[in-house]
């Protein structure tokens, strides 16, 4: 089967992202091609299935998964459809769609850490109102505020602060399941959440993000990024949270407690790092196509030129 020597970048908005990586191959002596997830289809009618990505003549060298877009349930399906296939092929997928799978989904992360007894927020996922109902006023009576957020969702968009029962009857895109967690009050004055990086299973880079006037700290909703020293401890949890994933790359989110240590809030399966990128001296994008290509290497992946 012809191997194309191009590098398929999954991406609708490859902007920043995309010109990085596109550089950091090149220095591999690769291209880099943007694709669009949307455009990419399954043809089942020859004697052999085939995963045709515009752009390519044969498989793709490999493929880079920075960003699936949202859509009908039928739609995403198609569209990791298309990345399970590619990898069933043989073809590298960088991070692997079962990984997206369970990062994508906030309930299954979740559910990933616990069993893996990393610290991680107290939360509750269910379908039923009257059942959500209950778990804030069990929790607000015990002088908790809950988070509610989107199962699937980024940035922080979606997410509002649960104080009283009254605040669940603002449905809009919760699209009919509740998944609460325990609201991390204000640290030192601010309100502060921790972003490592992780590659190939070690810490590469961290920073801290920071708002006086939010609680919620994402760069892309407004909070400052800051440099941070990976201590021991932070490394250590970070990279554990990416094996109870069993993922390749991750951008892994924690909130530092006031007791000390810190709680993992999520694991980024698709994670940006401009914000981090702004803050280290790290080439993050470098530092993912070194990683990449090893894997290609081992994998036996050599495209033919």
């Amino acid at each position: 089967m012809v191997i194309d020597p191009k590098i398929a970048i999954i991406t609708d908005e490859p902007g920043w992202h995309g010109r990085r990586l596109k550089r950091a191959f090149a220095a591999h002596g690769r291209r880099g091609v943007y694709v669009s997830s949307t455009e990419c289809r399954l043809d089942l009618s020859g004697a052999q299935p085939q995963v045709i990505l515009p752009g390519f003549k044969g498989r793709p060298a490999g493929v880079f998964v920075r960003g699936i877009p949202g859509g009908t349930l039928e739609q995403v399906i198609l569209r990791l459809d298309c990345l399970h296939a590619l990898s069933e092929m043989g073809v590298l997928i960088y991070n692997h769609p079962r990984a997206i799978e369970r990062t994508v989904d906030k309930a299954m992360t979740s559910f990933l850490l616990k069993r893996a007894q990393l610290p991680t927020p107290p939360t509750w996922v269910c379908e039923s109102e009257s059942q959500a109902r209950a778990i804030v006023l069990r929790e607000c009576a015990r002088g908790r505020r809950l988070v509610a957020k989107p199962l699937f969702g980024s940035q922080g968009t979606g997410v509002r602060l649960i104080e009283k029962v009254a605040d669940l009857e603002n449905r809009e895109g919760l699209q009919g399941v509740y998944y609460l967690q325990a609201f991390q009050e204000k640290l030192a004055g601010q309100w502060c959440d921790l972003r490592v990086f992780v590659i190939a299973g070690r810490a590469v880079a961290a920073m801290r993000r920071t708002s006086e006037s939010h609680w919620i700290t994402n760069r892309a909703r407004g909070g400052r990024c800051e440099a941070l020293a990976l201590d021991g401890n932070l490394a250590r949890l970070a990279e554990a949270a990416v094996r109870a994933i069993d993922i390749d790359y991750a951008g892994v989110d924690l909130m530092p407690l006031t007791g000390g240590g810190y709680t993992i809030t999520e694991v980024n399966s698709i994670p940006a790092w401009q914000g981090l990128q702004s803050v280290t001296e790290i080439d993050i994008a470098a530092r993912l196509a070194d990683h990449f290509f090893t894997l290609t290497a081992a994998a036996g992946l050599q495209a033919v030129t």
